[in-house]
């Protein structure tokens, strides 16, 4: 008469046990999980706000410790362009590209350091790999810089308005869009896209000095309406007064060296030697 008993102890000792089993199996995948994101989370923290050369470090030893992760290979290299190594950058990139797991966003970052490096032919290179049908806006920002590089300029400037559509922050693309006109000597043209970097970012301080470069190119030594401190504006007037001079208005010129002098809440000693090297 126990053997029932027994027989249902057993099976609820065995259903125990196999609940305990399934709790711990998913207590082990819960903690997993956790350890996965909270992996994935500090690898994110070293790539965009921790010091570039400790991610470097940190994402070196990642690597050491599997050196089977493409993942792991690619956050070295985006650590290493970001902490100014472009190339060593160029090395683990090549590895990334070259591996079964290899992507056109591996190879357009591959351009890219090639870039940093000066090498602009494998940069081409590396981009003529990409298929037409890969469009993203650090694509076509590349494809902008090697056709300014080999003087396509139709293409430059096709490449460079694509690239400001397929981003929502263009300031930076119509700044080096502008530049590319700036060294044509297309001045007017240079002066509309900084203007039209500044409406996207009026902080950016490079748009506004080449804005300058731009105005001053063209004989126009009167401040642009732009959003500016005291300490830029004494800035841009010493800009502003060095191209003045390049063209061979000295008195304009040492009329503005004055202005950025005035003008400067502190000793402005680049103006001051030079405009004292005017007067000598």
């Amino acid at each position: 008469m126990r053997h029932p008993v027994l027989l249902a102890l057993c099976i609820a000792s065995t259903a125990l046990a196999a609940c305990q089993r399934n709790n711990e199996a998913e207590v082990k995948r819960a903690i997993d999980s956790v350890t996965e994101v909270d992996q994935a989370n500090l690898n994110e923290i070293m790539l965009t706000v921790g010091d570039p050369n400790e991610a470097v470090t940190y994402f070196k030893g990642a690597v050491a410790a599997n050196p089977q992760s493409i993942d792991t290979k690619r956050m070295l290299a985006k650590s290493l362009n970001r902490a100014g190594k472009p190339t060593e950058a160029v090395v683990v990139w090549t590895e990334v590209v070259n591996s079964p797991d290899g992507t056109n966003a591996d190879r357009v970052e591959l351009a890219g350091t090639y870039i940093r490096v000066n090498n602009w032919d494998q940069a081409a290179a590396m981009l003529n790999q990409v298929p037409p049908t890969f469009e993203t806006y650090e694509r076509y920002r590349y494809e902008a810089m090697v056709a300014d590089s080999q003087k396509q300029w139709k293409k430059a400037d096709s490449f460079y308005e694509i690239a400001a559509g397929l981003t929502t922050q263009p300031a930076g693309i119509y700044n080096n869009w502008g530049f590319s006109k700036l060294t044509r000597q297309d001045y007017s043209g240079a002066e509309r896209l900084f203007l039209e970097s500044l409406t996207y970012d009026p902080g950016l301080f490079t748009a506004k000095n080449n804005l300058i470069l731009a105005r001053g190119a063209q004989g126009k030594y009167d401040m642009p309406v732009i959003q500016m401190s005291q300490k830029e504006n004494s800035e841009l007037l010493y800009t502003l007064a060095l191209t003045a001079i390049k063209r061979g208005d000295v008195n304009v010129g040492k009329q503005l060296l004055q202005q950025a002098i005035d003008t400067n809440p502190q000793y402005f000693e680049a103006a001051e030697r030079s405009l004292a090297a005017l007067d000598g």
